[in-house]
């Protein structure tokens, strides 16, 4: 696809795509997928994220392991970054609202099939706890959504300047983003091997080096991690054995369970299925088995062990024996279940057999000497051990074993039409000035490398008016903590704040970024205070003059002033909805 086909901007589903790029909501992303990736490019353009390599927090990790980068990175983010979902950050929109902004370009009763808040009931847990309480949306009407803005390293790292924060924040396609830019930059994981997965309610990352690896918000989970039963496995478990994948996106292209045509690489994307299969499946061992019943509770109380203590025979439920675990630095597992046990107050056990249970003993020797047979087989030969525990529990436990240690991800069908687009020759061999110099060199013929560059807000090489558009349009936060104070008393709030933007050189913020980092560059200041404006007086008719350093912004025959350092030229006429720009 030659880029000069997107960059029609007469054309509305072009301008409110190319518009979407600077807000990067969670509902422009489902309808614009394309988008996704260029978010992990934008970063990887980001000066703050090569910032990283200096760190003495990765001195020489470039000659270490996969495991031991990855666990840097996640270090790293953990003590940088939250995770914020937070309602007043990005502000609230309508269903109406963003209803008629993309019906004509989309079906919106298939959105309702995968957006949680549309109407989509992928994961029972969020429904049985109300997922508009969940997200305190519950104090308005049903009609209010949240813009949930995923945003770039530069928004993210900035919440530092925000009241109440101390570190970086991010929602969790923020920090899928994040991991994956990081994985390139600081851990040199080509992007071939990193691909994106969003599902209705969630964001992760599965990285296709060595046994496989998913980000999950700010941690990592390795094939082990998501077998062994903890609860932050069952948390990094949730999205992907209950919900639908909708896009899988990849420095080829992407895949959207919606959409007839693909853009992802055919080879790619299959080798992406077959490895996250792998990945989701495990052999059923002792360890395994343990940790099922870790996972899966309700079981335990089925079992006790056997051990021997100065030459006697006794007995401990695996209740209890898991019990222990919570207070010791061993657990249950058979290379340190003596020294678990060593630990137990000698009371805890019985000199008899406990009714009604079976003896973890026999199923674990069973299970060492069935290797390789099928759980059917399994299950059938584990009936000499179930007692007096009912054949139902029993069949009920091998289903939800199965469950456990083979997960069916729901990722998009690959019955579609897969299209080959140019994309940007990028390694992790190249320095950010290679990286960058490649991106805007592909443009003109890379609609993904055309896209970073307004994901990136490199306004020097891009139309201003879908920014404006953005600017004005989806920047609720700001307008509504102002909206009541006299234009003038607004001009006095922004001048008072620091002429300093979040982002450098030829890059500017958005008005909400400006208000909740506190601070911005004159132009960014400026379109601060159109916003206000305009949304509270529709017919209001507002000019920015930008002349290098002076900017002006007249409105109602007043002239109020400020500083750039952003060094451009440029003359912007909002009026009814309608923006202008020379």
């Amino acid at each position: 696809m030659n880029s000069t086909k997107i960059t029609d901007l007469s054309d509305r589903k072009i301008l409110e795509k190319l518009s979407s790029a600077f807000t990067l909501s969670d509902m422009e992303i489902f309808i614009f997928p394309e988008l996704f990736y260029p978010l992990v490019l934008a970063n990887i353009m980001s000066p703050i994220l090569w910032r990283w390599r200096d760190d003495p927090w990765f001195s020489g990790i470039e000659k270490k392991g996969f495991t031991f980068k990855a666990n840097r990175i996640k270090q790293y983010i953990i003590q940088n970054y939250i995770f914020n979902l937070d309602l007043s950050t990005w502000g609230l929109t309508t269903k109406g609202k963003e209803i008629e902004r993309f019906r004509d370009f989309f079906d919106m009763e298939l959105l309702k099939q995968s957006n949680a808040l549309f109407g989509y009931e992928g994961d029972k847990y969020y429904f049985d706890i109300d997922i508009r309480k969940h997200f305190g949306l519950d104090k308005y009407n049903s009609d209010v959504i949240p813009y949930w803005k995923t945003e770039t390293i530069e928004a993210m790292t900035a919440f530092s300047h925000k009241e109440n924060f101390t570190t970086g924040a991010g929602e969790c396609v923020s920090l899928s983003a994040l991991y994956a830019s990081a994985m390139f930059v600081v851990g040199r994981i080509p992007l071939e091997k990193i691909f994106l997965i969003a599902t209705p309610l969630h964001s992760q990352n599965f990285v296709t080096e060595k046994e496989g690896l998913i980000t999950n918000n700010r941690r990592i989970v390795t094939k082990n991690m998501w077998f062994n039963g903890t609860s932050l496995s069952e948390k990094a478990r949730r999205a992907l054995e209950n919900e639908k994948v909708t896009i899988v996106s990849h420095i080829s292209g992407y895949i959207h369970t919606l959409y007839k045509e693909a853009t992802i690489d055919r080879k790619a994307y299959d080798h992406f299925s077959a490895r996250l299969r792998e990945f989701l499946t495990a052999d059923l061992t002792n360890l395994v088995f343990l940790n099922f019943l870790r996972f899966k509770s309700k079981y335990k109380s089925l079992f006790q062990f056997e051990c021997e203590c100065s030459g006697k025979k006794r007995y401990i439920s695996l209740e209890k024996l898991f019990e222990y675990e919570h207070t010791s630095k061993f657990n249950a597992s058979a290379e340190t279940r003596a020294s678990l046990i060593r630990e137990i107050e000698g009371e805890e056990f019985d000199l008899s057999p406990l009714q009604g249970k079976i003896m973890l003993n026999d199923v674990e020797e069973l299970i060492d000497k069935n290797q390789g047979r099928s759980l059917d087989e399994l299950e059938k030969a584990f009936v000499r051990f179930n007692g007096q525990i009912p054949g139902e529990t029993i069949s009920a436990m091998f289903a939800d074993l199965a469950f456990f240690i083979s997960t069916d991800p729901k990722i998009p069908h690959s019955n579609k039409e897969f299209l080959s687009l140019p994309v940007p020759d990028i390694s992790t061999t190249q320095s950010r000035e290679e990286i960058i110099e490649s991106l805007l060199g592909s443009a003109a013929e890379s609609e993904l490398a055309l896209l970073t560059l307004y994901v990136y807000r490199q306004m020097d090489r891009i139309d201003w008016l879908p920014f404006i558009k953005a600017a004005i349009e989806r920047n609720p936060v700001c307008f509504n903590d102002l909206s009541d104070k006299e234009t003038g008393d607004i001009y006095v709030v922004l001048s008072a704040l620091p002429n300093h933007s979040i982002y450098d050189d030829k890059r500017l913020a958005l008005p909400d970024e400006v208000w909740n980092f506190r601070r911005g560059d004159g132009i960014e200041k400026a379109l601060l205070m159109a916003d206000v404006i305009v949304n509270r007086d529709k017919k209001a008719e507002v000019r920015i003059n930008i002349d290098n350093k002076k900017v002006i912004l007249n409105y109602c025959d007043q002239y109020f002033e400020f500083v750039s350092l952003k060094h451009f030229k440029k003359s912007i006429k909002i009026h009814e909805e309608n923006f202008e720009i020379i």
